[in-house]
């Protein structure tokens, strides 16, 4: 089993930058790929980013490619996402996902492991 906590979210005018983290416990000695995805109010979860065991594979939505970034930090069990540039469009709750895939990442099925979730607010 894995536990995943996200932290970091919080109320930002447009234009502005938050840095999203998800901290692993419990089995994450595991080779675990990591994703983000967030739900807007009436609407699907969709997939934000993702990143593999090692870091060397990286994808984005394409809404937030080039103004978001994924990274991780293994020794700190740690993953990220890093928001610049916020729209309001943005606002939504973020989830970070763990799974042993190291393919299909932008889909929810790929992950086993879930965290609460995290609110970003973008005011205009």
């Amino acid at each position: 089993q894995v536990q995943l906590v996200e932290s970091g979210g919080g109320l930002v005018q447009a234009g502005g930058s938050l840095r999203l983290s998800c901290a692993a416990s419990g089995r994450t000695s595991s080779r675990y790929a990591m994703g983000w995805f967030r739900q807007a109010p009436g609407k699907e979860r969709e997939f934000v980013a993702a990143i593999n065991w090692s870091g060397g594979s990286i994808y984005y939505a394409d809404s937030v490619n080039g103004r978001f970034t994924i990274s991780r930090d293994n020794a700190k069990n740690t993953v990220y996402l890093q928001m610049n540039s916020l729209k309001p469009e943005d606002t939504a709750v973020y989830y970070c996902a763990a799974g042993p895939y190291g393919s299909g990442l932008g889909y929810k099925s790929r992950y086993d492991y879930w965290g609460q979730g995290t609110q970003v607010t973008v005011s205009s």
